[in-house]
């Protein structure tokens, strides 16, 4: 088999056929004609239970899907990845996301060495200064406590830890403050320094080669802000500067001790990297113990997805069912609607692990990729989507599929605010399913004119995602879902799922563009649009 070989495969062909036959099946009429539809189509991993019951499939549709991903050698390009192979091909390098949370027991050779071995040299050293500074130990150099962590970073090395602290801030220190820096639009660094007091702030500067141009112009600017709020000594800085790099030499240089600079590895994608070192500011927030259960959850996925049975395997049937919705009904986007606010920046997370993975247009061998890849994912916390894009979803004329997350038990029990939040959960999973009739809209009374308006025609398929609570565990095994969801999509597309070269004009073209906006001459020529812009700029410019 070949990348290029998919829409001619048998088994696509006979999805296709498939397809054609139940894309004008409702799902109230799947439910009425098959009485064991939920038991079979509940499955549960790591303390996840998963309802795929209100999807338009039949009994026929799972193995169908399954005879795909066993023809695109899903099971094989997986095990590989386990293994440490080089299955990010344009790069010729493993993707050993995986190796992150693997226990201290393990041991993974990779190109000579144990990288489990070298996991957790770098974790015990995350533990150790977490604690420092969580119990005061490590002080500023006017000898305070930290009181205030500000993380600078981008892409992955942001979205990560933000999305990480906010989710589990219900474990986290609160006499520390947690801000989060990344856009190279100065307002966002301003904002988060605001309030703080630099004798008493640690800044984490996220950067694998510590040459990244948004992270290090914000990280020279809080350099700044911390020499003027100290003093001015250059020594000040190796007390409230440390790195996330491997660039030990420019760590150096910025004036961060090398010892307290933190390394990563290039088998470790950005978007996969919360679970390292990346996931330092984690760390101080919730203690090395609460961490240790987030790499648990991590670990307990990574687990099933390897050893569990096709069929009842949770990832995969979730990264089928994506592909059975963007490539047989056409779905360009997908929303994800977690019921509780702690994860109002998880849909933003999954947004690069989605796109960023799969939004890709050629195979692993190069050639054209013969279907559409990933959906366009975004959502907000219910209940507030209820009240503004949930009427789309409902009545509108294009389909979306939905993962709705929920918890059993609130972090903050108050009255009956989490039986209501949990109603509403069900409560759009049911009307996005069956929706609501003309008939029985007239049953109710419901003027006649009125019906074309309220009536709902439901058929939209959802993912039902319920936890007992939100814990550091329950964080990492709803991420490792995810990231093994798009692994599966990704090797059914037979498309390199671990790169993103696509990132990188658009960064060439803003190096060449700065000094042309500051009134250097453009060392090549500018395309008619660029070179208007540019001049309505240095013109609005120069009048303020």
């Amino acid at each position: 088999m070949t990348e290029s070989a998919l829409t001619d495969s048998s088994a696509w062909q006979a999805l296709q056929r498939h397809h054609a036959e139940v894309r004008g099946i409702h799902l109230r009429e799947l439910f009425a004609t098959d009485p064991g539809r939920v038991e079979r189509l509940s499955f549960e991993a790591a303390g996840i239970e998963a309802d795929l019951s209100k999807h338009r499939i039949t009994a026929e549709t799972i193995p169908l899907l399954l005879a795909l991903a066993a023809e695109r050698g899903v099971a094989e390009r997986r095990d590989a990845m386990f293994r440490g192979e080089h299955v990010n091909r344009s790069e010729n390098r493993p993707a050993l996301h995986v190796a992150l949370r693997m226990p201290r027991s393990s041991s993974l050779v990779v190109d000579g060495r144990d990288v489990v071995r070298d996991v957790h040299e770098v974790l015990d050293r995350m533990s150790s200064f977490a604690d420092r500074v969580r119990t005061g130990e490590w002080r500023g150099h006017t000898g305070r406590p930290i009181r205030a962590v500000v993380n600078i970073g981008i892409g992955g090395s942001d979205l990560g830890p933000a999305m990480a602290y906010g989710a589990l801030r219900a474990y986290s220190d609160r006499d520390t403050a947690f801000r989060f820096v990344s856009n190279v639009d100065a307002t966002q660094l301003v904002e988060s320094l605001r309030g703080l007091d630099p004798g008493e702030t640690l800044v984490i500067v996220s950067s694998k080669t510590f040459t990244t141009v948004e992270t290090m112009t914000n990280a020279r600017s809080a350099r700044r802000w911390l020499l003027d709020g100290l003093g001015g000594d250059e020594e000040a800085i190796a007390q409230h500067v440390v790195a996330v790099s491997t660039n030990l030499d420019a760590v150096a240089e910025f004036g961060i001790d090398p010892a307290n600079a933190f390394g990563f590895w290039d088998w470790v994608g950005g978007r996969y990297s919360m679970d390292s070192a990346i996931g330092l500011s984690t760390m101080i927030a919730i203690g090395p113990d609460r961490f240790h259960e987030l790499l648990a959850g991590f670990h307990a996925i990574d687990r099933h997805f390897a050893e569990t049975p096709a069929a009842e395997n949770l990832p995969l049937l979730m990264g089928l069912l994506r592909v059975w919705y963007r490539d047989f009904f056409g779905a360009q986007t997908h929303a994800v609607l977690p019921y509780d606010q702690y994860l109002a920046r998880f849909p933003a997370y999954l947004q690069q692990l989605v796109m960023e993975s799969n939004g890709k247009r050629v195979t692993l061998d190069g050639a054209p990729v013969e279907a559409d890849t990933a959906p366009v994912v975004w959502g907000e916390p219910g209940t507030n989507g209820q009240h503004s894009f949930h009427q789309l979803l409902h009545q509108g004329t294009v389909l979306v599929p939905a993962d709705l997350i929920a918890f059993a038990t609130s972090l903050n029990p108050l009255g009956d605010h989490h039986v209501l939040l949990l109603a509403n959960a069900l409560a759009q999973a049911q009307a996005l399913a069956f929706g609501r009739t003309a008939e029985e809209l007239a049953d109710a009374d419901v003027p006649s004119e009125l019906v074309p308006h309220k009536e709902m025609p439901g058929n939209r398929p959802t993912t039902l995602l319920l936890l007992e609570r939100l814990t550091p565990f329950a964080l990492g095994s709803l991420v490792a879902l995810y990231e093994h969801t798009v692994f599966t999509e990704g090797a059914v597309w037979g498309i390199d799922s671990f790169d993103q070269w696509g990132v990188e004009l658009g960064k060439e073209l803003a190096g060449v563009l700065a000094p042309v906006l500051e009134g250097a001459a453009p060392d090549r020529e500018l395309d008619g649009s660029t070179a208007a812009l540019v001049a309505v700029l240095r013109r609005l410019r120069a009048q303020s």
